[in-house]
This record gives structure tokens, sequence and C-alpha cells, in this order.
């Protein structure tokens, strides 16, 4: 069964992300072919073919890099980089405004997608999750304690955003304009407001705040060989106590460990239903010179979610979107301050395994992922640089004002260079995701999920 659920999650992917970029390239071709431009090609993905045909006179194919799509139009600017090499026949020129539809149409449909998506959403009900955002252990003599943050308060708001799980707390902390944010707590009641320092995690490369979540971690695996392994530990094993210190956190663990290094402690742990004591002896880590027990952790606990029927509103929830994604493009903009830069957005390997992990959660909670996809490839194609959309849409405009093209050797220049550039920045982004997130990945994969049913909201949309 476990492999018919992994076929299932590569399948949905494939089609999800297929579906974008067809639904972009599929409006470039329309309006071309009602302006009267001349297709010679339409294909989804870049490089070798895959499979190609032949219909009256254009070339449709599917390639084997799926990061992205193109319709050959030798009446626009292109790139031999891209789309190989021209056919030799000349063409009569088209007009700028032809060419500016032509170029608006393919972001204009993944907004039209968006919408459409958002709309199957609000009938079918969303997802939400409501994990409350509970801090676990607050190590004593920190900036957290000093300001009277301890184990149980629940996180409300964070740079002035309402939180309601701990995904929301880590995407407000990345994106706020300061390192200094200020958190929102709840103590039985009681409400307080907090100025805490985030700090840049070099394992996720993000801003994070320095508080752990009120959760038991969980061994993953057991090193060959390792103290853990002696010591009879397994995988699935659900830490509760280290040292006589109950465990409520991953750094917690971790950060007792390293205290006890050759020392005999006891360690208990959940195993199915039964509670163990289990004595362990940490080995000494040179590297860290403390304590090394060998195991992967990670935490244990269940994503779970309230479907809201209705969903959102389609304009409420596409709204939403635009202004998270205006809000990581303004975060890139002010790196200096957030710590967020180029090197955190994802490439392809990033969205298909982000993808994957909705697909596995709830097809809903896909759904809603391909809303910010589409949203975002027609915000990042509409930049006014040459290969993208936004590109021709600018040289098209400066065509108008000019009464004349630019020379076309210097557009296929231009063009090569952005579009070399282009592919550079997608090795760039790629070799992040895979050597530096791909932990991250992977956690969100095996994240265990929990949906249950919700209020139903009888407003109307």
């Amino acid at each position: 069964m476990q492999i018919l659920s992994w076929i299932y999650v590569v399948v949905a992917v494939v089609l999800l992300f297929g579906v974008s970029v067809f639904v972009h390239e599929f409006g470039h071709f329309v309006v071309a072919r009602r302006r009267g431009l001349k297709v010679e090609g339409f294909s989804i993905g870049f490089g070798p073919k895959i499979i190609s045909w032949t219909r009256d006179g254009i070339e449709y194919a599917w390639r084997w890099i799926p990061a992205g799509g193109f319709v050959k139009l030798p009446q626009m600017v292109t790139s031999e980089t891209l789309e190989g090499k021209e056919a030799d026949q000349p063409v009569p020129p088209a007009s700028p405004w032809s060419k500016i539809l032509v170029a608006f149409a393919g972001p204009a449909m993944n907004c039209v997608l968006a919408f459409v998506i958002a709309t199957i959403i609000y009938f079918v009900g969303l997802p939400i999750q409501v994990n409350p955002a509970i801090v676990g252990h607050v190590d004593a003599g920190t900036p957290e304690a000093a300001a009277g943050i301890k184990a149980g308060d629940r996180i409300l708001a964070v740079n002035g955003k309402q939180v309601r799980s701990w995904e929301d707390v880590y995407a407000a902390t990345a994106l706020a304009p300061t390192n200094l944010v200020a958190v929102v707590f709840e103590d039985h009641g009681v409400k307080h407001t907090a100025y805490l320092p985030a700090k840049y995690d070099s394992e996720f490369q993000v801003k994070m705040l320095d508080l752990e979540p009120s959760d038991h971690p969980v061994i993953r695996e057991v090193l060959s060989g390792s103290a853990a392994e002696e010591a009879g530990l397994k995988e699935g094993d659900v830490v509760l106590s280290f040292d006589g210190v109950p465990v409520l956190g991953q750094q917690q663990l971790i950060e007792l460990i390293k205290k006890r290094p050759d020392k005999p402690s006891q360690i208990t742990v959940k195993r199915g239903q039964k509670h163990l004591r289990i004595s362990v002896t940490p080995k000494f880590n040179p590297d860290t010179h403390g304590g090394f027990l060998g195991v992967s952790i990670s935490p244990s606990s269940t994503a779970v979610y309230e479907v809201q029927r209705p969903g959102p509103a389609p304009w409420a929830l596409v709204g939403e979107v635009f202004q998270q994604t205006f809000d990581t493009i303004a975060a890139i903009a002010h790196s200096k301050e957030t710590k967020v830069g180029v090197k955190d957005l994802s490439g392809p390997v990033g969205i298909v395994s982000l993808l994957a992990a909705e697909v596995r959660a709830d097809i809903r909670l896909a759904l809603k992922f391909m809303v910010l996809l589409n949203i975002s490839l027609a915000i990042l194609n509409l930049l006014p640089i040459p290969v993208l959309d936004g590109g021709h849409v600018a040289m098209s405009v400066l065509e108008a004002v000019r009464g004349r093209p630019l020379s076309p050797r210097i557009q296929e220049y231009a063009t090569t260079v952005f579009a070399l550039l282009l592919i550079s920045f997608f090795v760039y982004i790629s070799y992040n995701d895979v050597v530096h997130r791909l932990p991250l990945f992977r956690t969100l994969l095996n994240q265990k999920v929990q949906i249950e049913s919700g209020p139903t909201n009888n407003q109307a949309p």
C-alpha cells in the first residue's frame, strides 16, 4: 500500500505542476494564433525531447527538464539557448501591441487558473492547521527567559500577524523586517508582548525565533555501533525524559546529551503503548567536546487540520496569496534586515518536494499550494527581464515609443545572456534545495497529518 501511496503522489505532482506550465504556455499560444503570429513550436519543459509531433506546421513537444516551457514565436525575441535555432525563412514583423498581448497572456492565464482553483477550494473546503504554537523548554539566562516566557506559553501573534500554528510563527518571523520581533504570548488567559531577537539558522537558512515547540522528539534513525544501538534504543521511540529532565523539544534533548559524555544516564521513551526506562552512556564527540548518542531525531507532533467549509472566498484566498508573494519580494529587497535572499527561494526541486508533501497530506492543501505557485509564476514572469514575459513587454513598449524595434542582434544578445543567467540561477537555487533543504523536505514528507471535520461556515462567498 505504501508504494501505491507514493505512485499517487508522483502522478499528482506531475499533473499539477504540468497543468501550471501548460496553462501559462497555452495563454501565449492562443493569443499568438488570434493575433496572426507565426507559431513554430509548443513545448512543455526544456532540453532534449521526450516525445514530439507536428500538426499544422507546429511542433508540439514534451521535454526532459520540467522547469518551464515555451512557445516558439519567430516574430518575438527568441533565444536559441532555450528554444533551438529558428527557421531560416523570414517572417513579417509583429506589431508591438500584438507582442505585448502575447507576452502578458501567459501570466494572465496563471492568474485565471489560480482563481479557478481557489473557487474549487471554496466548494470542497480547505484544511486549516490548528496546532497551537505552545512553547516548550526555555533555558534560564536567555533573552526569552528574561522576557518572562516559560514552557506552556502560547504564541498568538508575531510581527503584528496572528498565528495559529508553529508554521505561521516560522513564516512571520522569516519575513519580519527587523531582527527584533514583537511576539504576543498568552499564559492562562493573560496576554503579554515580548520583543525577542531572531537568529539566523544555518541549517535551514532562515531567520527564526529561539523558541522550541512543546513536543517530545522521536528517534528516526539509530546509527550502527552507536551508544543508542548498544543501549537498545529503536527507531520510532518517543523521548519523554533524559537524565531525569522532562524533554519538551528537539534542541533541549541535544543539549542534555552534550552535557553527559561518558556518563551513564537514564532515558525514558514511549515505545508503542509502553513506557521504558533505558540506561545509556553517550560517547564523547571530539568535534563538539560533548556527548553523542548516535541517533537522528525529529519532532513527533502530528499536524492537525480542521476543514473549513466552505473554504475562503476565492478573491480572499487569491488576495492573501498575492500579499504573501509581495511580502516575500519585499523581504528579499530588504535582505540586510530580514536575512531573506534569493538563496531562500526554491527551484524545481524545492517546489516539487513541497507540492509532494502537500499532496501526501491532503489534495486540498496541494490545491492551495497551486494557487501560490501560479500567482508566483505570474508575478515573477512579469519582471522586466529579457527572456521573461516582462522583458518582452518592456522591449515592445520601447519599440512603440521609439517607432522602431531594437537591433535584432542586440535583442538576441540580451536574451541569450539573460537566458544563461536564468539557467545559472535555477542551478544555484536547486543546489541550495539539494544541499541545504533536503532534511527539511524529508521531514515535511514524513510529517504525520490528522484531518478533522471543522465547523461549517455558512457565510456566502
